[in-house]
């Protein structure tokens, strides 16, 4: 990236989530809402193995859902941590690749890596013998590898600021319509309300104020980073 880019920076973001806002139902963005529900089952899966699980099958629907199988011992913790680890773990991961899309000159390395999981999670949700998910996981993670092989510097770092504010917008929003206005649907909420007696409304309430501090303090770190960037160039 140009130094003339570097000045551009926080431009650049606000340009992406004005665009991500006006674009919110459109195909444009669609991939990308899927893509995020991956990382929630792959949370799931990931503090599943740290408990001594393992994943069996993970499923993707085409109307931006899915499950993610497991086998775990049942302990309070493990059904405690590994519940809590879709909305809180997938938020994880939308600030992880927005801050390092800032952070990084190797942004592209960081778009590789992101599609070698994804192939990966492609095989978890083959499994499931649903076609959909396994054509769009494994779809978008191709797509990724030929973005680092062919595109520049610049799309990668738009990219993957793309991938962070609207994995973290998304994850408010998924928490407010799944776990809020609906309560009781089975949601991990609900599984955690039955686990420790809270009410899953406000056990819903609790991770969307935990959403929106962190993608504030995400959003401000970016922006103030960019914006000491620009004034030092």
């Amino acid at each position: 990236m140009t130094l003339t880019d570097k000045k551009y920076q926080s431009i650049h973001l606000i340009v992406l989530i004005v665009l991500v806002t006006l674009l919110w139902n459109t195909p444009l963005v669609y991939p990308i809402k899927l893509f995020v529900v991956m990382l929630h089952e792959m949370s799931h899966g990931l503090m599943a193995i740290a408990f001594g699980g393992q994943i069996i099958e993970i499923q993707i629907s085409q109307h931006i859902g899915g499950y993610c199988l497991y086998t775990i011992s049942p302990t309070f913790w493990s059904e405690f941590m590994t519940g809590s680890a879709g909305y809180l773990g997938s938020l994880f991961w939308g600030s992880l690749i927005l801050v390092l899309a800032v952070k990084s000159e190797r942004d592209k390395y960081i778009t590789l890596l992101i599609g070698m999981i994804l192939i990966i999670l492609s095989y978890f949700v083959l499994q499931s013998g649903e076609f959909f998910g396994t054509a769009m996981t494994f779809g978008l993670g191709l797509f990724m590898l030929i973005a680092f092989k062919y595109f520049s510097t610049f799309f990668h770092d738009l990219w993957l600021k793309f991938l962070g504010i609207t994995s973290c917008a998304y994850v408010i929003l998924d928490i407010k319509g799944d776990l809020i206005d609906n309560s009781n649907i089975g949601s991990d909420a609900d599984a955690i309300a039955a686990l420790t007696g809270i009410p899953s409304v406000l056990v819903g309430v609790i991770w969307m104020v935990i959403a929106v501090i962190t993608m504030f303090m995400v959003l401000r770190y970016v922006y103030q980073k960019q914006k000491a960037e620009a004034n030092v160039l």
